[in-house]
């Protein structure tokens, strides 16, 4: 059987034979069918809503996706509605998703995609739009169109490495020789799909996979340690201060310095006057971990490019996360609420 020795798995020119690989493709797309997650994207063979998605999924859980999947697409249901539509507002559905370059590219590549007046329909062609690499290409090639391109994600790589034993084995070279190429997409989303739900990074299910006796690092008990992880940045702490100025019902904000194109509460500015404490949050961003303090605020002026906004423009225009937290500490002060 396949990965026997882990020599077998490392050479370049052999990689199990094609009886190996066949019994791996039969039983791990059995238990696909059988245990795939019912996701919104898996319903469609729709290009435009697979790239949504596959979009989304970049570093964000699943669970996270869906309700802003759904949301998204009713507003923006084709490539030609993101592609009419102003950079404000393709944020403002996707706040709250962060890597907000994500959103900026969807809608240039929207625009590239109406001027051509068809989504592209091959590897190479989905590759050439502003946001999409070798992964999502070859997501949305696969599963859209059934063409031969081999995924490989954070659980693919995973898979493969201990599939190999092996947490420097090129994974793209055994991913293309595991490819199904009769049925690709749906042998991409069942790779995927095992790494998510059993080949977990920590604590992998093995008792559970369907492919475990091909595995070599489950028989040399190596599994839990790969891939090696990869070193972290150091995590940066900071402190800032955020003030809630009004004036009758609007609320102050200034063009957010932390995410480009949204709105956030002002810091502290020449001519503010720094009131009351009305409570904190955290908030990270990658390996920065804030501790903002939010503070009421007077001021009599609103120096540009600062703005005042009425409570109803705020559904309208793509509000940080920070801002969010920072309203919802005064909320809940007033509530009552600690």
């Amino acid at each position: 059987m396949l990965s026997r020795t882990m020599g077998i798995w490392r050479s370049e020119r052999r990689v199990g034979s094609e009886a190996d690989l066949a019994a791996i493709r039969r039983k791990l797309t059995r238990w696909y069918a059988r245990n795939a997650r019912d996701l919104p994207w898996r319903r469609t063979r729709d290009p435009y809503r697979i790239w949504i998605s596959e979009i989304m999924l970049q570093q964000t859980r699943v669970t996270a996706v869906v309700p802003y999947y759904e949301r998204f697409l009713a507003r923006f249901p084709d490539a030609a509605s993101l592609a009419r539509a102003s950079e404000t507002e393709v944020l403002r559905h996707w706040s709250g998703l962060g890597y907000y370059s994500r959103a900026r590219n969807l809608r240039l590549a929207a625009q590239t995609i109406a001027a051509a007046s068809r989504f592209p329909r091959d590897y190479d062609g989905l590759l050439a739009l502003p946001g999409v690499g070798r992964y999502t290409a070859a997501a949305i090639a696969s599963i859209a169109y059934d063409l031969p391109h081999a995924v490989v994600d954070g659980n693919v790589r995973r898979v493969l490495a201990r599939l190999a034993n092996d947490g420097a084995a090129d994974a793209q070279a055994l991913a293309d020789r595991l490819l199904d190429r009769q049925r690709p997409g749906r042998w991409n989303q069942a790779l995927m799909e095992l790494g998510a739900l059993i080949c977990a990074p920590a604590e992998p299910r093995c008792q559970a996979c369907p492919i475990v006796r091909e595995c070599a690092a489950n028989r040399a008990g190596s599994q839990a340690h790969l891939p090696p992880p990869r070193p972290r940045p150091e995590t940066v702490r900071l402190e800032r201060t955020l003030l809630l100025i009004r004036r009758r019902k609007s609320i102050l904000l200034a063009p957010s310095s932390r995410v480009k194109g949204f709105w956030d509460l002002p810091d502290a500015f020449e001519g503010a006057q720094i009131g009351s404490r009305i409570g904190s949050f955290r908030h990270s961003i990658l390996h920065r971990q804030y501790r903002f303090h939010v503070f009421e605020g007077f001021a009599r002026t609103a120096l540009p490019p600062m703005r005042w906004f009425a409570p109803g423009a705020l559904e309208a225009i793509p509000l940080s996360a920070t801002a969010k937290k920072a309203l919802r500490c005064f909320t809940e002060r007033k509530a009552g609420r600690p």
